[in-house]
């Protein structure tokens, strides 16, 4: 079993920037990839960013390309989001996971860290 521990979430203006970190932790040989996920109010959750944990492929939303950032360390086992010209529409609540499977879903959350972007 894998635990995930997000931080760095918070209030910010339009146009600025904010890190998302996340920390693994338990039965972390087993990952194979970690990624983002986000849940505004009164939406469904949705994918944000995903990093394969060899060879650091990267993959994005097309609603974040050219914004965000997904990153990774290998040594602390811990995935970053670098959040940069941020919306009102970013605004949800952020989620780390993490999966076993390159192709296979997320099945590791963590509790999820509040971004909040006022215009």
């Amino acid at each position: 079993q894998v635990q995930l521990v997000e931080s760095g979430g918070g209030l910010v203006q339009a146009g600025g920037s904010l890190r998302l970190s996340c920390a693994a932790s338990g039965r972390t040989f087993n990952i194979q990839k970690m990624g983002w996920f986000r849940q505004a109010p009164g939406k469904e959750r949705e994918f944000v960013a995903a990093i394969r944990w060899s060879g650091g492929s990267t993959y994005y939303a097309d609603s974040v390309k050219g914004r965000f950032a997904i990153s990774r360390d290998n040594a602390k086992i811990a995935v970053y989001l670098q959040m940069n010209s941020l919306k009102p529409e970013d605004t949800a609540v952020y989620y780390c996971a993490g999966g076993i499977s390159t192709a296979g879903p997320f099945g590791s959350w963590g509790q999820g860290t509040q971004v909040t972007v006022s215009s």
